[in-house]
């Protein structure tokens, strides 16, 4: 199995696609929180822990990585505790925006998957923060993941664009 994407290269260690299915699935993935499968979630939160899934396995791969070439260099064994005070200071100094996922690019990719009838909205909506001042704000509108979504194979959820359009 050729792990290399054809274009492009390695931009993130889990893609979107993934995240959105474990996460609806209810599995908490990376860290994430477990959230009920039948009640689905607004699509702001669900960004929210897909970027912060991703700079948290940013860090860690960093602090490894960094841990790895030092132990190498003074002929020492990878020390566990350092890797993880590591991680603190990868967290600390990694920007919000540097892992390159943004809002918009996220709610394209989630129509794409509304699209396909692979996630749905579930009649459940909230008023968001925004909708308290003038003018009102969209409501929290939450989706979950369908029959269809969970039955899609994992090239499928990889490229949902690809599934939806064909190759082009």
């Amino acid at each position: 199995m050729d792990l290399k994407p054809k274009r492009g290269g390695f931009a993130r260690p889990f893609g979107c696609g993934w995240f959105i299915r474990e996460f609806l699935s209810g599995q908490g993935p990376n860290g994430s929180p477990r959230i009920d499968p039948s009640t689905g979630a607004p699509q702001a939160d669900i960004f929210y822990h897909y970027k912060h899934s991703l700079i948290n396995a940013i860090a860690l791969d960093r602090a490894t990585r960094q841990e790895e070439r030092d132990a190498r260099r003074e002929k020492r064994a990878i020390d566990p505790e350092r890797i993880e005070k590591l991680v603190e200071r990868h967290l600390k100094n990694l920007p919000y925006k540097s892992t390159g996922a943004r809002f918009h690019s996220f709610i394209a990719y989630a129509s794409n998957l509304q699209r396909l009838g692979w996630i749905e909205f579930t009649g459940r909506e909230e008023r968001s923060a925004f909708q308290d001042h003038h003018p009102p704000g969209p409501p929290r509108r939450y989706f979950r993941l369908t029959e269809a979504g969970k039955a899609a194979p994992d090239s499928a959820w990889r490229n949902p664009r690809r599934a939806l359009y064909g190759d082009q």
